[in-house]
């Protein structure tokens, strides 16, 4: 566990002058746009989907630096608008959901945009079918994908993505995209990413002009890593040291520390004013 009394400073390789800090993004907040993913990044992953659960004071620390940067806070997840709102209920957050699918610009609004088909029925129902090659598989149905989690049953990891590819060289015309993460294997349509739901984001206020701050850990986060550079952003990694990024957190706990002790030094700062 981090202890939140000490700096959390993300390691990095840049200069340590550029490094974020909480102290030197405080003077900032109303100029940046925290982005964040969810599993694995602000919460720990579970064994299954339905068993991630918010640690105490984390919703608090978001909508302070909701608050702090006059709403410019979002999560960029895979999970869908709907599954957001059931992990941090009561709160409703800002958010991109379904890997770009959906987006919701203000808190406790209605989706603002959905734009991208759900996947094929009868696709959906052969690719459900797969669950059924290893007990411990357990399928996920997110409307607009569909996930296969394998961390119950790791050995059958092979079969899965054998199963996903037999059924795409049978069916080559259809426009799908196979995502692999942390122990699952997700499918949905083509078209659409956490990266081009970024970008759509950022056209919108509170979001446009600002420099988006983007946390995430997965596979599927780094189309998100990749398009910084185009709004002059910042993007970290949580357990490893992906390509590309400005630097990393260990692990979930430390970003959570993180983004406390910005919430902190941000509430201390404006009271102190």
């Amino acid at each position: 566990m981090s202890d939140n009394s000490e700096l959390i400073v993300p390691q990095t390789s840049v200069p340590a002058e550029l490094v974020p800090t909480p102290v030197s993004l405080v003077p900032h907040l109303r100029e940046v746009a925290i982005l964040l993913d969810i599993d694995g990044t602000l919460l720990d992953l579970a064994t299954t989907p339905r068993e991630v659960w918010v640690p105490p004071g984390l919703s608090e620390t978001l909508n302070i630096l909701m608050q702090r940067t006059s709403g410019a806070l979002a999560l960029v997840s895979g999970r869908s608008l709907n599954d957001i709102d059931l992990i941090f209920a009561p709160e409703m957050f800002p958010a991109v959901g379904g890997h770009g699918a959906e987006m919701r610009l203000a808190g406790g609004s209605e989706a603002d945009a959905i734009k991208a088909p759900p996947l094929d029925k009868e696709l959906k129902r052969r690719l459900a079918a797969i669950a059924k090659l290893s007990p411990g598989i357990l399928l996920e149905d997110k409307g607009y994908s569909l996930a296969l989690h394998y961390r119950l049953a790791p050995q059958a990891e092979k079969a899965i993505y054998e199963a996903v590819s037999r059924i795409r060289a049978e069916l080559p015309g259809a426009p799908i995209e196979v995502l692999p993460g942390k122990c699952v294997c997700e499918i949905k349509p083509a078209g659409f990413t956490k990266a081009s739901g970024v970008r759509e984001l950022m056209r919108h206020a509170p979001f446009e002009g600002r420099r988006p701050f983007f946390i995430g850990d997965d596979v599927t986060d780094e189309s998100v890593f990749a398009i910084m550079p185009d709004f002059a952003g910042l993007s970290f990694s949580v357990g490893r040291r992906a390509l590309g990024v400005d630097g990393h957190f260990d692990a979930p706990d430390d970003v959570r520390a993180f983004l406390s002790q910005l919430a902190q030094l941000g509430t201390n700062s404006t009271s102190s004013r």
